[in-house]
């Protein structure tokens, strides 16, 4: 079909747990070009029963697994029939990212959180879910899925960067998309933000009062992964195994960790860059709201970066997730092979209908 359109419904939870991205999106296509404008979003903040259940889940047993992803779904499910109600908004379909649990794409295994079932029967929505496991099954990472988006909605920069749990970058490189994930960002500062009794750090000031401990920089520059050619991906298995108990080796107080995580990110992030007379990066995601992150990485950089309206930094990830569900429903590839290693493109996705 040359010309359709579609109203989605984005559910985006990050690793970082700030909460529930919801945005509802409009989207058409005509001649087989998209575009999208965003009716109504906002951030549902997890109460604490919820943030802690989730972050404790991976270590708990088989039926508290299986009983957290059947309630998640209703809890979900819950929250976009009050958001529609609240906005007043009628949706063809809604997309869930889901909560992740567990991504090792070496194993064959990822899981995202969040039964579709459930939240099709809450919502009274088709609902579309599970993204990620068709492309692992072929293969791939299953990770990132935002790339797609990123070529068809935003097509017009060079890169597209999103600092979330984890940063990412995608681009065109020889006439294929490409992208992977660069490094933590959100999921390990605000771990250690959240030793201070705070979320997480407002603007990036803890960490801007903080010392540079070279040491550390060095050693958490000189992970394995970092020499890893694309496609590759981040899960928080990896942080916590690989990244975590290298900071913790070093007896140093909490701002000059953070000051040596940030130039350890804005390191990472300029060395997944390909400067060029034309390099235009769109910057998004929580991090976006790190001002010291962003004075850094542009100190490091001499490309031109853009940040968008407020509504394209907090809830991109949701739009994007609310596009790849109407790929799914309308039956187009909405995972490529040349992002996340796969045998082929791929339509990932399970749909529940009401």
């Amino acid at each position: 079909m040359s010309n359709k359109t579609i109203t989605s419904i984005g559910l985006m939870s990050g690793t970082s747990l700030d909460g529930v991205d919801i945005a509802c999106c409009f989207f058409e296509q005509k001649n087989n070009n998209w575009s999208y404008e965003i009716l109504s979003a906002e951030t549902i903040e997890y109460p604490f029963i919820w943030k802690n259940r989730l972050k404790e889940i991976e270590h708990s047993d088989a039926f508290s697994l299986a009983r957290t992803n059947s309630e998640y779904g209703i809890y979900l499910g819950r929250l976009v029939k009050l958001f529609t109600e609240k906005f007043q908004l009628k949706a063809d379909i809604v997309s869930s990212h889901g909560h992740t649990i567990f991504h090792q794409p070496s194993l064959g295994l990822t899981l995202q959180i969040g039964h579709g079932a459930n939240i099709a029967a809450e919502s009274g929505l088709i609902t579309v879910c599970d993204f990620r496991t068709m492309d692992v099954a072929l293969g791939g990472q299953g990770a990132p899925l935002v790339p797609i988006g990123d070529k068809y909605l935003f097509g017009s920069y060079s890169h597209c960067l999103n600092l979330g749990g984890f940063c990412n970058i995608s681009f065109e490189k020889n006439g294929e998309r490409i992208a992977y994930d660069i490094s933590p960002c959100n999921i390990v500062l605000n771990y250690f933000t959240e030793k201070l009794s705070l979320p997480f750090d407002n603007d990036g000031r803890i960490a801007q009062s903080g010392n540079l401990n070279i040491p550390l920089l060095s050693e958490l520059n000189s992970l394995p992964f970092y020499s890893l050619i694309p496609p590759k991906s981040l899960g928080k298995n990896w942080v916590y195994s690989e990244f975590l108990p290298i900071i913790k080796e070093f007896k140093i107080p909490v701002p000059d960790i953070l000051r040596s995580l940030v130039e350890h990110i804005a390191i990472q992030i300029s060395s997944a860059i390909e400067p060029g007379t034309d390099t235009k990066l769109l910057v998004s995601g929580g991090g976006v709201h790190n001002g010291y992150l962003l004075s850094r990485l542009k100190e490091l950089n001499s490309i031109h970066i853009e940040i968008p309206d407020r509504f394209t930094i907090d809830f991109k990830e949701a739009l994007i997730f609310a596009f790849l569900g109407a790929l799914r429903y309308t039956g187009e590839i909405n995972v490529l092979s040349s992002v996340t290693g796969a045998i082929r493109n791929n339509i990932g996705g399970a749909i529940y209908t009401p």
